[in-house]
C-alpha cells in the first residue's frame, strides 16, 4: 500500500471517529456524520484527502459487502414473496417517475432526450442508505420495508438498460446500442442460469468442504471470494456490482453456513461502507452549494416530494394501506448512488453540461436528509392517517373478506395481529385448544392463501380503529401483536386502548429497551425476543447442571414478574449442584425436589423403594448447603430435599408423582408397599 493512500485512510478514519462521536452525543444519524466527514476532508473542503480515486474503489467494496450481507439475511423464498413489489411496483415507480420528470423538464424548456435522461437520474434511489437504515430499524420484513426492497432491487437492474440507452438518446451509434442490448440479454440469461446452478449444487458442496477443514481463515477467504467473484461476473455481464453481491448473498443464504458467513463479513462491511458514504460527501462542492442554496433547496424539496408521492401512490396500487404507502414513499424519495454512475455516462454524451453541480448538490442533500426523513416518517404517517380521509384509503383498497364483521360476532375471542412465525404459532395453539380467534394481516398474498386454507384472517392495517372493530377487538379477551414494525406496534397499542380497556394486550418486541415505552402505552405483557432467547439458553444450561425443573421454572417466573430486572443483574449465589459433573450418555440424570406434602416426606430411601420398585438409582441428596453422596438407605427425606436420580427417561418420569403433593385427602400413597 502506498504511503499517501495510507495517510488518507488514517485521516478519514480519525476525522470520522471525531465526527461520529459528536453525532452520537447529539443523537444524529451516523450516515450523515460520514457524509459530513467526506465533505470536510474532500477536495472541495479542507483538501485533506488526495487519493480520491482510491477511496472510491474502497467505497465500491463497501457497497458490495453491504448488499452481500443483505442477501445473506434474505433468501430466494423471500425474494419470490416480493416479486410483485419488484416487477409491478418497481416498473410503475421508475416509469411514472421518468414520465413526471420528463413533462416537468419539457415545461422548463429542456430538450426531449435530455428530459428523459433527467428522469432516469431522479428515478433511482439510494440502495445503500435505505437498506442500511431499515435493516438497523428491523423493518426489512415490514410491508413498507419489503416494498422498498423490491423497488430498490428493480432499480439496480434497470440501471444497466438506462446506461445502454443514454448514448442512443444523444443520437450516438444506434447500431452499436442495438447489438449491446442483445449481448446484454444473452449475458443476463447466462448469469441467471449460472446462479441457479451454483445455489442448488455448487456452493453447498464447496462450503461443506471448506467447513470440514475447521480453518477460520480459509472459510473467511472462501466467502469473500464467492462474493467478489459473483459481483465481478455480473459486472462483466453489464449488470451492477451491487446486484451481483446481493445475488451472492442469496446463494450463501441457502446453505447451513450462512450465519457463520454473516458473522465473519459484518466487521468488514461496516468499515468499507464508511468509505462509501465518505466518498459521496467528497463530491459536494460546498462553495457552489452555498452560492446557489435557494435553487438547490427548492430542487431537493421538489425531488423528495415528487418521488414520495409517486412511490406512495404505487404502494397503494399494490394494495397496502395509506400508512405503509407513506412510509414506503418517504423511504426511497432521495436520489441514489447509482445516479452518479449514470451521470458520468450522461456527461460523456453531452448531457448535464450546465447542471452537473446542481445535480450533485441535490443528490447529496437528499441522501443526507434520508436518515432524518426515515426517522420522522412514522410520526408523520400517524398524523396523516388520523385526518378525516376516506376509510377505504386509510385501510387499503383490497376488499375485506366475505365474512365482513365476523370478529364482531365473536365474544371473549383472541385477536392476532401479524401472521408471521409468532402469529402462526399462536393461531395453531389457539386452534388446538378450541379458543376462537381472528387474524389481521397486511400481506394481501398471505391473506388470500391462508383464507383458502380456512384461517379466519382478513387484510388490514391494525393501526386503524375500523380494522380493529372489524376484528371485534371490543369483545376480545386477549390481543396479541406480533409484527416487526416498532412504530406501528406503538400505534396499534394506542388504537386498541382507545377502543377497549378490557382486552389483555400481549406485545412481541425485539429488545428489552423497548419494553417500558410499550408498557407506558397500555400493554399488559411485553415479550422481548432478546429475553426469551436468553431464557431458553439459561434454562438448558441450568438443566445440564442438574438444577431441578421446578427451581428453573421458579427462576423464570421470578424473572418475568420482576420485569426482567433480576436477569439484568444476575444472582451471585451459587448452588453446590453446579459442581456436580456427570457425563453418562446412555441414561438420564435428573434433579427432583420434594414438595412439602409429598408422599416421600418422612420416608426413608429404603421405604421409598426407588431401586427395587422403579429401577431408579439415587446418586445424591442435597439438603440446604449439604450434599450427601451415596446416601444411606435409612436416610429420612424432608420437604425441600433435592434428589439426583439416574435411570431411563421412562423410569425417572414414573417416580415424579412421589415428589409432588397429593391433591386430595385420602389419595393412595404411591410409596406404600402392595398388600
Amino acid at each position: 500500500m502506498h504511503i499517501p493512500l495510507l495517510t488518507d485512510i488514517v485521516i478519514i478514519f480519525g476525522l470520522a471517529v471525531a465526527v461520529l462521536l459528536l453525532f452520537h452525543f447529539l443523537r444524529l444519524p451516523p450516515v450523515v456524520g460520514l457524509l459530513l466527514t467526506g465533505t470536510v476532508a474532500g477536495p472541495h473542503g479542507l483538501g485533506l484527502v488526495g487519493a480520491v480515486d482510491e477511496v472510491e474503489v474502497l467505497a465500491e467494496i463497501g457497497i458490495i459487502l453491504l448488499l452481500f450481507t443483505i442477501g445473506i439475511e434474505f433468501s430466494f423464498k423471500k425474494l419470490i414473496e416480493i416479486r410483485k413489489q419488484f416487477l409491478v411496483g418497481g416498473t410503475l415507480q421508475v416509469g411514472l417517475t421518468v414520465l413526471a420528470v420528463f413533462f416537468l423538464a419539457r415545461w422548463f424548456g429542456v430538450a426531449a432526450p435530455e428530459a428523459v435522461f433527467y428522469g432516469f437520474l431522479i428515478a433511482l434511489s439510494s440502495t445503500a442508505i435505505v437498506l442500511r437504515m431499515i435493516q438497523e430499524r428491523a423493518e426489512i420484513d415490514t410491508p413498507h420495508g419489503r416494498t422498498d426492497l423490491g423497488m430498490l432491487l428493480f432499480q439496480d437492474v434497470i440501471i444497466v438498460p438506462m446506461i445502454l440507452v443514454t448514448p442512443l438518446l444523444a443520437g450516438n451509434r444506434p447500431d452499436e446500442i442495438s447489438s449491446a442490448v442483445y449481448l446484454f440479454a444473452a449475458k443476463g440469461i447466462a448469469i441467471v442460469v449460472l446462479v441457479l446452478v451454483a445455489a442448488k449444487w455448487l456452493m453447498p458442496w464447496l462450503l461443506r468442504q471448506v467447513a470440514r477443514t475447521r480453518s477460520k481463515e480459509l472459510f473467511l477467504l472462501s466467502v469473500v471470494t464467492i462474493c467478489l467473484a459473483i459481483a465481478w461476473l455480473t459486472a462483466s455481464a453489464g449488470l451492477s456490482l451491487a446486484l451481483g453481491a446481493f445475488i451472492a448473498g442469496l446463494i450463501i443464504s441457502e446453505s447451513e453456513y450462512s450465519h457463520q458467513a454473516l458473522g465473519n463479513i459484518l466487521p468488514f462491511r461496516n468499515v468499507f461502507t464508511s468509505f462509501f458514504f465518505v466518498s459521496i460527501g467528497m463530491l459536494l462542492d460546498t462553495g457552489f452549494l452555498f452560492g446557489n442554496l435557494p435553487a438547490i433547496l427548492l430542487g431537493s424539496a421538489a425531488v423528495l416530494l415528487l418521488k414520495a408521492v409517486i412511490t406512495g401512490s404505487v404502494t397503494i396500487l399494490l394494495g397496502l394501506p395509506l400508512r405503509s404507502a407513506i412510509l414506503a414513499g418517504l423511504g426511497i424519495c432521495q436520489v441514489g448512488e447509482f445516479s452518479f454512475i449514470l451521470s458520468r455516462t450522461g456527461v460523456a454524451n453531452g448531457f448535464l453540461v450546465d447542471h452537473y453541480q446542481i445535480f450533485l448538490a441535490v443528490a447529496i442533500l437528499t441522501m443526507a436528509l434520508t436518515p432524518f426523513i426515515i426517522e420522522l416518517a412514522p410520526r408523520f404517517a400517524d398524523r396523516i392517517v388520523r385526518l378525516p380521509l376516506p376509510a377505504r384509503l386509510r385501510a387499503g383498497f383490497r376488499p375485506l373478506p366475505e365474512t365482513d364483521g365476523a370478529g364482531k360476532r365473536l365474544d371473549r375471542h383472541l385477536v392476532i395481529i401479524g401472521f408471521g412465525l409468532n402469529g402462526r404459532n399462536v393461531a395453531r395453539a389457539a386452534g388446538m385448544t378450541g379458543i376462537p380467534y381472528v387474524i389481521i394481516e397486511m400481506s394481501p398474498d398471505t391473506v388470500r392463501k391462508e383464507r383458502e386454507q380456512g384461517e379466519p384472517i382478513f387484510y388490514g392495517d391494525a393501526i386503524h380503529e375500523e380494522v380493529l372493530r372489524h376484528a371485534g377487538v371490543e369483545n376480545a379477551t386477549v390481543v396479541v401483536v406480533a409484527i416487526n414494525d416498532p412504530a406501528a406496534t406503538r400505534g396499534i397499542i394506542e388504537s386498541v386502548r382507545r377502543l377497549t380497556s378490557r382486552a389483555h394486550l400481549i406485545i412481541r418486541t425485539r429488545y428489552l429497551s423497548e419494553m417500558q415505552p410499550l408498557y407506558d402505552l397500555g400493554a399488559n405483557e411485553v415479550i422481548p425476543e432478546e429475553f426469551e432467547t436468553s431464557v431458553e439458553i439459561f434454562s438448558r444450561v441450568l438443566a445440564r447442571y442438574l438444577v431441578p425443573r421446578t427451581r428453573i421454572d421458579q427462576i423464570v417466573g421470578q424473572l418475568r414478574s420482576d420485569g426482567y430486572e433480576m436477569f439484568r443483574a444476575p444472582v451471585r449465589d451459587r448452588s453446590l449442584v453446579a459442581d456436580l459433573r456427570l457425563h453418562l450418555p446412555d441414561v438420564e440424570i435428573s434433579a427432583m425436589e420434594v414438595d412439602r406434602d409429598a408422599p416421600l416426606v418422612g420416608r426413608s430411601l429404603q421405604e421409598a423403594g426407588f431401586r427395587r420398585r422403579h429401577g431408579v438409582t439415587v446418586l445424591a441428596v442435597c439438603r440446604g448447603r449439604q450434599t450427601f453422596a451415596n446416601p444411606e438407605p435409612d436416610m429420612a427425606l424432608a420437604a425441600g430435599d433435592v434428589l439426583y436420580l439416574m435411570g431411563t427417561p421412562e423410569q425417572v418420569a414414573a417416580v415424579d408423582s412421589l415428589f409432588r403433593a397429593r391433591e386430595e385427602e385420602g389419595e393412595e400413597d404411591p410409596t406404600a408397599s402392595p398388600a
